[in-house]
């Protein structure tokens, strides 16, 4: 059997409906992966039960597949991952990478006027009867990647970050550890998703060179913004996904990717069009700069 060189996946948060930029991170992914004969894997990140919805967890599927793709494997669920977490966690305490810090958002912004973190519980220790959560070390210096998409990038996250969460105060695990455990476990060699977390990268090659794992391959596509210049999330109320006329929307999608999709391909079916884009898909087209979803 041919080892699978590529891995990727599509990883969204159950906090809503599925609309138009999920679409562009799903389709950006699965093309990708499907165009170099590759494995794509569904992941649903719901480490959060409190801005987690039930119907739309359950939807996730369903949509996807209306929409012509569909992943290998079973879908995995963070939810039932936190034994993995914990024990990523503990290894990066043992090498003292870690320290418990029980500042509030609130009292970090008083104190430095910036948002960026100071230290305070490195260097006096949490406060007394106060619950505390678990940041990491971070290492002075840049980190530099390639995105395939983006260019070369570089991040001082002691500048720009500072020292981030990986177990919050109410003891639920951060996303960055989340991702960057399972990412590893998973086997995951080619992260497609949108620019609004290219930002978020550095954090995850840092814990990344920390644990001893692998980094992946990033690119960071244009996310897409509303009539007002917002991205489009369930937060600025995006519209959701129509699985009765995919069509359209796929046709949308692959034009905001740079793809040209050809006139003549509005009038065919869903599985022509994506087996259409996985023959054509051409990532170096997509330029890098965010543009308006107009409908």
């Amino acid at each position: 059997m041919t080892a699978v060189n590529y891995v990727g996946r599509f990883a969204p948060s159950p906090t809503g409906a599925l609309h138009f930029g999920s679409l562009l991170a799903a389709l950006a992914s699965f093309l990708d992966a499907r165009a170099q004969q590759g494995e794509w894997l569904l992941r649903i990140e719901n480490l959060d039960p409190a801005r987690e919805q039930p119907e739309a967890k359950a939807q996730f599927p369903f949509v996807l597949e209306a929409f012509g793709m569909f992943w290998d494997g079973p879908i995995v669920y963070q939810s039932d991952r936190l034994a993995f977490y914990e024990e990523a966690l503990c290894k990066l305490s043992s090498h003292h990478l870690t320290y418990p810090c029980s500042c509030s958002r609130k009292e970090i912004q008083t104190r430095t006027h910036s948002g960026l973190y100071d230290r305070h519980c490195l260097l006096h220790g949490p406060t007394p009867h106060k619950r505390a959560g678990y940041r990491l070390q971070c290492s002075s210096g840049g980190i530099c990647f390639t995105d395939r998409i983006q260019g070369t990038r570089c991040f001082d996250l002691s500048q720009e970050s500072g020292d981030f969460i990986l177990k919050r105060r109410d003891g639920l695990f951060a996303y960055q550890l989340a991702v960057v455990v399972d990412d590893h476990l998973q086997g995951i060699t080619h992260v497609v998703r949108g620019s609004d977390l290219l930002t978020e990268t550095p954090r995850q090659i840092q814990l990344q060179r920390y644990l001893g794992y692998q980094t992946p391959d990033y690119a960071h596509i244009p996310i897409a913004s509303n009539a007002t210049g917002q991205k489009l999330s369930k937060q600025t109320a995006a519209t959701a996904l129509d699985t009765k006329r995919p069509e359209s929307q796929l046709i949308r999608a692959l034009q905001h990717l740079d793809q040209a999709p050809p006139p003549e391909l509005m009038s065919e079916k869903t599985s022509d069009i994506i087996n259409w884009a996985i023959r054509n898909w051409r990532p170096q087209q997509i330029q890098r700069t965010e543009r308006k979803a107009v409908f």
